[in-house]
Parts: structure tokens; sequence; C-alpha cells
């Protein structure tokens, strides 16, 4: 439900195609205003701002979006949903419990997602039911049942709202992507990195995603580049079937390759000095595939964006040095490291990084 008042606002304009990257942007740059009501006029979306983009923003803007304008435009207020999800629940727990409400949900499609810690355990239905309730789009309600583990990098749920069914359609920055939550592995946390890799491609490059799931990099990859070429390895037979299914569903055939195997020896058999740029998204087992991440290479220079956790107080420096300690082991060194970050906060006290590296 909408008000009638308006408001006007700093705004960015970009075509409907960008409409979700520019706002993944702008939520990453802290320049999204929640408040306000996107707006679509003429194939085209006005994305209110919280204010006026300073020159460093302008740059950003630049970077990751072929076109775009800043304009002032009147806006919709956005009514908030009059009661959270632990609003509404606080009636129906022991108030001693509230604090032990899980307040982040993330999404998959249409399903939400929610971690429900052991005090909660015989709540956990009235917690699916009232996600239900808020997020009417939400069709099933799933807990954590355990950690990602195992070849395939699956986790057990639990069915705790609406519908048993764990297939779902997500989109992001445009694309579609087919899945089912139980056959393989997806987390929508990690939206902006498949847009931040994807981003930094160029034209003409061979990219090789060693652990490709159901495509995220590789196909965003292949949508915003005309001339690539990417080679997606996975391991997980399902993984690959979906990665099939959603290079057809976001027309990227031609330029994915969908490849079953273990990484290892697809690049050893098949790939061996052929890549300008390497993804390796397996934090758990990445140090592992180093070596072959530099096998992959062309002779020349190349990309690679290596995933790790961590769990150091200074968690950067310390993979950067066993990153330089263990290429040099392999005759190799880092001519420069392009960045590194902290991708997200995986459990207390322990991060994802990401490190992009330039090897010779």
């Amino acid at each position: 439900m909408e008000s009638s008042s308006t408001v006007r606002a700093y705004c960015l304009k970009v075509p409907k195609d960008l409409g979700e990257r520019a706002i993944s942007l702008l939520a990453k740059l802290g320049l999204l205003n929640k408040d306000l009501k996107v707006q679509s006029i003429n194939g085209y979306l006005y994305v209110p701002l919280n204010q006026k983009p300073s020159s460093p923003h302008i740059v950003e803007f630049e970077k990751m979006l072929p076109q775009f304008d800043i304009s002032v435009q009147d806006f919709s207020k956005r009514l908030k949903p009059s009661q959270k999800v632990f609003e509404i629940i606080g009636d129906r727990l022991p108030p001693h419990l509230l604090a032990s409400f899980p307040r982040a949900i993330d999404f998959v499609g249409d399903i939400a997602i929610v971690e429900v810690p052991p005090e909660l355990e015989d709540y956990k239905k009235l917690i699916g039911e009232t996600i239900l309730k808020v997020h009417k789009r939400v069709r099933t309600v799933l807990a954590k049942y355990s950690a990602v583990s195992g070849l395939y990098r699956l986790r057990e749920y639990e069915v705790i709202g609406g519908s048993p069914n764990t297939n779902t359609v997500h989109k992001e920055h445009g694309c579609r992507y087919h899945l089912d939550l139980s056959k393989v592995y997806f987390s929508p946390r990690l939206s902006y990195e498949h847009f931040r890799v994807a981003s930094q491609v160029k034209e003409n490059e061979t990219v090789i995603d060693m652990f490709a799931g159901v495509g995220p990099f590789s196909i965003l990859i292949a949508k915003m580049h005309r001339n690539v070429t990417v080679y997606a390895v996975d391991i997980n037979p399902d993984a690959v079937e979906y990665l099939k299914r959603n290079i057809l569903a976001n027309g990227v055939q031609g330029k994915v390759t969908p490849v079953l195997g273990d990484a290892k020896e697809i690049i050893h058999e098949r790939l061996g000095g052929t890549a300008d740029r390497v993804i390796m998204n397996l934090p758990e087992k990445a140090m592992e595939y180093l070596e072959t991440a530099c096998e992959a290479m062309k002779s020349e220079d190349g990309v690679i964006h290596y995933y790790e956790f961590a769990e150091e107080p200074n968690s950067l420096k310390i993979v950067k040095n066993r990153l330089i300690e263990r290429l040099n082991q392999r005759g190799r060194r880092i001519e420069e490291l392009i960045s590194a970050r902290l991708v997200r906060e995986v459990a207390p006290f322990k991060w994802q990084i990401v490190a992009d590296i330039r090897i010779h």
C-alpha cells in the first residue's frame, strides 16, 4: 500500500535490464533510498538516492554501468510492513527467547532460509508461519539443519513453513537461475561478488570457473560481455544439469561450456594453458587447487580470483602471505595484488575472503 504523498529526490536512471545491477550497486555504496519507491517509465528505471552522488560514486557508476544518468524526480513514499517478523512473533514467544530470534533471512527465489538456534527449536513452525505471513512472495521456508559439507558442498534443510518443494528460480543481475537447494550449492549473499568479478572481465578473454555450480559467475560474465569464452566446471552432476538449463534460459549458448568433473583432472587433461582468468570460489579447499589454477593459465600474465575462509584478526595479510609462499613454491609470483577484501562473515570471527591476483 502506497502513500499519496511524494518526495523529490536525486535518482539514478538506467535501462530496465540494468535495474537489478544498479540497485545492488547502490545498496553496496550506501546510496539506495529504501523509503521511496522505484519508478518504471518508458523502459527505464528511476532508482531513488538518499544523497547527491559524489565524484567517487560517479566513477563507480561508470565502471559498473554501461548506461546511466543522474536526475531529480518525484517519488512515492514506500510504506514499510507495519510489523517485522520478530515483532509479530514477539507476543507468542517467551520474553527471554526474543534475543535469540533470527533477524537475518536469505531469499533464494521464492524460498526463505533462516538459521533457527537450538533454544527456539520448539518454535520453528511458528517462525515459518510468520515469515510466510509477512513475506507474501515466499512459498517455502527452510531452516538450516547442517553446515555446508561434502564433495558437493550441500547443506541439509528442514521445511518449517509452506511447500516442501525446494526447486525455485532465482533472479540476480538480470539472470535467471533454476536450482534445487537440496541438490546444489547456492548463496544469495555472493550476489555482489558475482557482479564484481564479471565486471572485471575484458572482451576476448577465456575464463575458467573451476567450481561453477549452477552458473552465477559464468552466466553473468557471458551476459555482460559480447566476446568471451567461459568453461564452467563442476563435480556435482545435478549442478551441471541445472547449469545447462540456465545457459539456455539466459541465452548464452556458445559462450559458456558446461563441464562435468573435478577441476584438477579437467584442467590437466583438457584446459591447461587456455585461461586469461580463473575463478576459484571454493573457500574450503582453494589452496589445494592453486597449482591447478596456475596450470590453467596462458603463458602470459593472468588473473586469479581466489576465495578462502580465515579466522585470524589480520586475515587479509595472512592470506596474502600464504598465497605468495605457495606460488613461490610453484615457481610463480604475484605480479600484482589487484584487490583483497572481506566478502562476508560466515561465523563468529570467521570470514570469507577474496584476493584478486595477477600472477607471472
